[in-house]
């Protein structure tokens, strides 16, 4: 098990970041939120969770030990792979999340990529005495203006110029406010990208 990775950040890309480790670069596959704290060149601590597969392995990273257990624990529910708990971990904080299943909120788990109703309502079930209540310390989850924030820190964490990261928030925009529920940080990253790619 690979509980964590420290070393300078090689490489960043929308889904992914290359930490060099005693010479290896690590690919971790993190959340955009995660994602827009690092820079190239910077040293980087990493929480991680190593998924085996028959076919591959993957390490995902987090900012901190308690996103790290919340992607463990949401994979204990039936029908949660990675994947899908970092998609709940990209739309929602840990706190968020332990709130939303504390009250029964089904709203705040359909607003994740993947997830139904019916998904919502047995997640409900399964995760009500696994997450625990809220501790109070995790970040918010992006609200309506936090999304700004959280994509030009990415953007810019990507090596794109503040003036560029700002245009391409601008572009996406539209497409934020049309969501229905939280923005999704992943898809707005991806769209920004390809507006940037296009002016390029």
């Amino acid at each position: 098990m690979i509980a964590f990775v420290t070393g300078p950040v090689a490489a960043l890309a929308p889904t992914t970041a290359v930490v060099e480790v005693g010479g290896v670069g690590m690919a971790v596959q993190c959340t955009p939120n995660t994602l827009s704290a690092l820079r190239v060149g910077q040293e980087a601590r990493l929480h991680t969770s190593l998924v085996v597969r028959e076919d591959s392995l993957t390490l995902y990273g987090f900012a901190d030990d308690d996103e790290r257990q919340v992607f463990e624990l949401l994979q204990t529910a039936s029908g949660v792979g990675p994947r899908l708990a970092q998609a709940m971990l990209a739309v929602h904080a840990p706190d968020a999340l332990r709130a939303a299943v504390a009250s029964g909120d089904e709203k705040a788990l359909t607003a994740v990529p993947g997830i139904g109703k019916k998904g919502a309502q047995k997640l409900l079930l399964e995760l009500k005495d696994r997450l625990g209540a809220p501790v109070g310390t995790a970040r918010p989850a992006a609200g309506a203006a936090g999304w700004r924030d959280q994509l030009h820190a990415a953007l810019v964490g990507l090596g794109y110029a503040a003036r560029e990261a700002d245009d391409a928030v601008t572009a996406v925009t539209p497409q934020a406010e049309a969501a229905d529920g939280p923005p999704q940080i992943g898809l707005l990253l991806k769209a920004a990208l390809q507006t940037l790619n296009r002016a390029r």
